[in-house]
């Protein structure tokens, strides 16, 4: 089925100056370079490649585009990437790439390669002489990068006399950089970045040079109001973790102004401008959490309207993906019931993403036609760029994300709905293998599979081939399920690039639904 919108869709249209950010944001970070008499140590906190959050809250920013900051002055650039000795030991896990924090660095290391940006250097915090993290030392050294032992300080955020001596940052070793910007990242929070920049602070005041600190931020957009849907999307996507904006009374204080701010960065700044202090030796520090910033996102707002309906959107998905967390037992229920709180705080209904209410339809149209039903019935749907919204429900041959992408293609490319892509010779030689010679029970192909069955198809169907070059035009598109995807499928529609929610409930009557 193929469904019009009810208004003018707001897909496809752009809110964000991304060179204007991009302009703006390096001049504001060599701006405070140059008022430091030594080094600028630059925290750098969220995702500094595919910040997919950022590019759907504010369309038109490019995901990539704070590496494309740093890209521009690289030549004043030194970086040093932080790891925790505690999440090499545990083996956490990055929930966006699916990979550990150990196997993230050797990424972030290439990709910072990949932009012309040598990482040479990395510090481990909070050794004690773990197994994996030494292991994980070798591992880099043999690479030829210069790893950094930094012990966990006794006192530690609290005791600032004893943090601001040799006892305290004193006794972690010192990072030689060459550049006047230092660049100091991490693959995820907990990783020890402020501690390190502050330890690099302590001993060029020591050596003489008055060297600065501030923090490369995003979100929340400090110049847009605490309501903003932008704003609200942040706490959404921190929910897991009880984050919540905040107005920064020590800004209003200093400037007279209303800035927001987020509570962990209010909360810990009386002790961070106390150390600071101590290191300067100087009471002219920054007088808020929002002056330590170098946020510059606001000003690349150029559609309101756009990117409060984007970030609405984000705000129904977070929500989608929380309860999806919880049903898989790796979420936790107050999570769900904050995301339902911001919700009503926006006046938003889960209706209002437009792909939920057409998958909802095609699920019920399947049902209603599906003799003799065993199990729940599967369906997707899709709101291409043009508004239209394109649906498709699970068969003997396909799951229903595959064939939404199929039927998605076909409207792309003009092609009518009953021409056969994948000759189903192909895809029936491929379900009885997987039946009955790899003893699985769900035979139809995911979307993984079907991409590939798709790719060899056009080698030998020109309309296949014409549905195929469509592909690209289904990044950044949105889409409901009626159910968790499988692995393959995940795995297809991240490839792709769509932008994905489902009910949390799994496609068989054996679960409970959420």
């Amino acid at each position: 089925m193929i469904f019009k919108p009810d208004m003018e869709p707001m897909i496809g249209r752009i809110g964000f100056d991304n060179e204007k950010y991009l302009k703006e944001q390096r001049a504001s970070i060599l701006e405070r370079m140059e008022k430091c008499d030594g080094k600028l140590y630059l925290e750098c906190g969220g995702k500094l490649l595919f910040d997919m959050h950022a590019s759907r809250v504010l369309p038109g920013f490019d995901p990539n585009v704070k590496m494309m900051v740093f890209q521009s002055f690289k030549d004043k650039l030194d970086v040093i990437i932080c790891i925790s000795a505690e999440d090499i030991e545990r083996r956490k896990i990055r929930s966006d790439f699916g990979i550990s924090y150990d196997t993230d660095v050797f990424k972030m290391i290439d990709d910072f390669a990949l932009w012309g940006i040598e990482v040479r250097r990395v510090v481990i915090t909070r050794f004690s002489n773990e197994p994996g993290a030494v292991a994980f030392k070798e591992r880099l050294e043999r690479h030829g990068v210069h790893v950094y032992l930094h012990s966990q300080i006794i006192g530690y955020p609290n005791d600032v006399d004893r943090i601001v001596s040799d006892q305290g940052y004193g006794i972690n070793e010192y990072i030689p950089t060459d550049k006047p910007v230092v660049l100091v990242t991490a693959p995820g929070p907990g990783s020890g970045k402020l501690a390190t920049c502050l330890g690099q602070m302590y001993h060029d005041y020591k050596a003489g040079r008055k060297s600065g600190y501030s923090k490369f931020e995003t979100f929340p957009v400090w110049n847009l109001p605490i309501e903003h849907p932008v704003n609200v999307a942040y706490e959404a996507a921190t929910a897991d973790i009880g984050d919540f904006n905040i107005i920064d009374h020590f800004y209003f204080a200093a400037t007279g102004e209303i800035s927001v701010n987020y509570n962990r960065d209010l909360d810990a700044y009386p002790l961070l401008r106390r150390i600071l202090e101590k290191i300067t030796g100087s009471s002219e520090v920054f007088n808020s959490p929002t002056e330590m910033g170098v946020n510059r996102c606001g000003f690349g707002i150029i559609d309101d309207e756009v990117t409060r309906w984007a970030a609405g959107q984000e705000i129904i998905r977070r929500y989608y993906r929380s309860a999806c967390e919880y049903v898989q037992g790796i979420g936790e229920k107050p999570a769900v019931q904050r995301c339902q709180e911001l919700m009503n705080r926006c006046g938003l209904t889960l209706e209002d993403r437009p792909a939920v209410r057409p998958a909802r339809i095609a699920l019920e149209d399947a049902i209603a036609r599906k003799k003799n039903n065993k199990g729940v019935s599967c369906s997707a749907a899709i709101q291409l760029k043009n508004g239209l919204i394109v649906t498709s429900h699970n068969s003997p041959m396909m799951h229903a994300s595959s064939a939404m992408v199929l039927n998605a293609l076909k409207c792309l490319a003009g092609i009518p709905e009953e021409v056969e892509l994948i000759p189903s010779k192909i895809i029936e030689s491929i379900t009885a293998m997987k039946r009955d010679q790899l003893n699985g029970r769900g035979v139809s192909l995911n979307l993984d599979e079907m991409l590939i069955c798709l790719a060899v198809s056009a080698a030998l169907n020109n309309e296949a081939k014409q549905a195929l070059d469509h592909l690209s035009q289904l990044r950044g598109c949105e889409s409901h399920m009626s159910h968790v995807p499988s692995t393959g499928d995940w795995s297809g529609l991240r490839k792709i690039g769509i932008n994905v929610t489902s009910e949390p409930q799994y496609p068989t009557s054996s679960f409970l639904n959420f």
